[in-house]
C-alpha cells in the first residue's frame, strides 16, 4: 500500500517538472490513483474514501488565517501603483549617493521597505527594475551588480513579514504538525530578525565589492547631491519615509503587539494602501479595477493549487504514505540534522524547477510529520524553509525574479548578465541559511 503512495508522489513530481499545470496535476493524478486503486486493490483504498475530501476542501476555504492572502496581495499591488517606491528610491539614492555603491545600497534598503509593505516579489522586482535599473546603468554601474541587486532585493518579500510565503508555510505546518507554537503571527515574529540581518548582509557585500573593484559602482557627483539637498529636502525625506513606515508599523505593530490577528492586520493594510495611493494622487477607479483583477487572478491561482494539494494529501495519507516515510526515516538511523540537510537540499534543488507555492504544498506536508517524530521545533524549520524558498526566485532556469527583471530590463541587458549577477546573492543566502542552522536562537530573540 505504501508503495502506491510513493509512486503517486513520484508521478506528480515528474508531471510538474514536465510543465503540466500544478493545481490540476495534484488533484487529477491523485483522484485517478484513488479510483484505480479502489478498482484493482479496494482493500487499500475505496471510492467512499473520497467522501473525506469535501469537508477538507470546505475547511480550507473557511480557514480564517488564509483570508490574509488576498488582502496582503491587494495591499502589495495597490502600493505598487501608489508611486511610493519611486520617491523612496530617489531620496535614498541621494542620502547614500556619496558612497561607492550607494545607489545599489539604496535599492536594497528600498527593496526591504517594499518587502515589509507588500510581501509580493513580482511587484517589487518589476517596480525596482523599471525605476532603478536604467538609472544605475546610466551612472556607470556594472550590469551584473545592478541586476543582481534588484533581483535579490525583490526576494526579500519572501522572508520579511508580512509575507505570503510565511502565511502559507505557517498554515501548512500547523495543519500537518502537532506543534502548537506555529501560527502566522509567531512565524512573522521569528522571521523578522533573519530578514533584517539578510538586508545588512546584502549591504555589506555591495559596499565591500564596490570599494574593492574599481568602477563597478561609482558614487553620485557631489554637485548633484548638493542640488537635491536644497530647499525642501527635509520635507521630501519625511514624506518619502513617513508614509510607508506608518503602514508597516500599523500592520506589523498590531500583529506583534497582539492587538490584531494577521488577517485583521492585512485588512487594515489593504485599506491603508488605498489611502496612501489617494494621498499620492495616483488613485482612480481604473487603477482599483486593475488591482482587484490582479488580486483575484493571483488569489485564485494560490487557492486552486491549495485545493489540489488538499486532494493529494488525502490520497497520500489514506495510502499510508506519511506513516511509511516516518517509519523509513526513523528506522534508517538518520540523525535529525542529517534529515534536515536532506530536506533543505531537496527544497533547494526543487526551487530550480518549480514554484515556491508548489514546494510548500507538496514537500512540506510530507516532511512535517517526520520532523515531529524527531522532536524538531517546526517554527525553526519553518523559518529555514522560508529562507531556502527565497533562493527559488533567483536560481535559473526558472527563477521568477530573473524573468520579471528580464521583462522590464533594457534590450542591451543579456540573460547571462542577470544570471551572473545573482550568484553572489544566492551564496549569501545559503551562508545565512547555514548560520540560522548553527545558531537557531537568532529566530527566538523577538518571539
Amino acid at each position: 500500500m505504501e508503495i502506491f503512495a510513493i509512486i503517486l508522489f513520484g508521478v506528480i513530481f515528474i508531471a510538474i517538472l514536465r510543465g503540466y499545470p500544478v493545481a490540476f496535476t495534484l488533484a487529477g493524478v491523485s483522484i485517478l490513483f484513488g479510483i484505480g486503486i479502489s478498482i484493482f486493490a479496494p482493500e487499500y483504498f475505496t471510492f467512499n474514501d473520497f467522501k473525506l475530501l469535501a469537508p477538507r476542501i470546505m475547511g480550507t476555504m473557511k480557514n480564517y488565517v488564509l483570508m490574509a492572502v488576498p488582502l496582503f496581495i491587494f495591499m502589495g499591488i495597490m502600493l505598487e501603483k501608489s508611486g511610493l517606491a519611486e520617491s523612496l528610491l530617489e531620496t535614498m539614492a541621494m542620502l547614500f549617493g556619496s558612497l561607492k555603491g550607494g545607489l545599489a545600497i539604496s535599492v536594497v534598503f528600498v527593496g526591504s521597505l517594499l518587502a515589509a509593505s507588500t510581501g509580493i516579489v513580482g511587484a517589487t522586482v518589476v517596480t525596482m527594475g523599471l525605476i532603478s535599473l536604467p538609472t544605475m546603468l546610466k551612472r556607470g554601474y556594472q550590469a551584473e551588480l545592478a541586476t543582481g541587486t534588484i533581483c535579490a532585493s525583490g526576494t526579500l518579500g519572501q522572508i520579511i513579514p508580512p509575507s505570503i510565503v510565511l502565511v502559507l508555510l505557517a498554515d501548512t505546518i500547523s495543519s500537518n504538525s502537532k506543534a502548537s507554537n506555529v501560527d502566522v503571527g509567531t512565524m512573522f515574529t521569528a522571521a523578522l530578525l533573519p530578514g533584517i540581518l539578510l538586508v545588512i548582509a546584502y549591504i555589506i557585500y555591495i559596499f565591500i565589492y564596490a570599494n574593492l573593484k574599481k568602477g563597478v559602482a561609482p558614487s553620485i557627483h557631489a554637485e548633484e547631491i548638493k542640488a537635491f539637498k536644497g530647499k525642501g529636502f527635509a520635507g521630501r525625506v519625511i514624506k518619502a519615509f513617513l508614509l510607508p513606515l506608518v503602514l508597516i508599523i500599523t500592520v506589523l505593530g498590531s500583529i506583534f503587539a497582539g492587538i490584531a490577528s494577521p488577517t485583521e492586520a492585512a485588512a487594515v493594510g489593504a485599506m491603508g494602501a488605498i489611502l496612501l495611493t489617494v494621498i499620492q494622487g495616483k488613485f482612480s477607479f481604473k487603477i482599483l479595477k486593475d488591482v482587484l483583477y490582479q488580486t483575484s487572478h493571483l488569489t485564485s491561482m494560490v487557492f486552486m493549487i491549495l485545493l489540489g494539494a488538499t486532494t493529494f494529501t488525502l490520497v497520500f495519507r489514506m495510502l499510508g504514505g506519511d506513516d511509511y516515510l516516518v517509519q523509513l526515516i526513523t528506522s534508517s538511523n538518520l540523525s535529525p540534522m542529517l534529515f534536515l540537510f536532506l530536506v533543505m537540499l531537496a527544497i533547494f534543488i526543487a526551487g530550480f524547477f518549480i514554484d515556491f507555492i508548489e514546494i510548500i504544498f507538496i514537500i512540506v506536508p510530507v516532511v512535517t510529520p517526520i520532523f515531529d517524530a524527531f522532536g524538531v521545533d517546526m517554527l525553526w524549520v519553518g523559518v529555514l524553509i522560508a529562507l531556502n524558498l527565497q533562493t527559488s526566485f533567483l536560481t535559473p532556469p526558472f527563477g521568477f525574479s530573473l524573468f520579471y527583471l528580464k521583462g522590464v530590463a533594457p534590450k542591451n541587458i543579456q540573460t547571462k548578465q542577470i544570471y551572473k549577477g545573482i550568484i553572489p546573492f544566492i551564496l549569501i543566502q545559503l551562508i545565512f541559511l547555514v548560520l540560522i542552522v548553527l545558531y537557531p536562537q537568532i529566530i527566538y530573540i523577538f518571539v
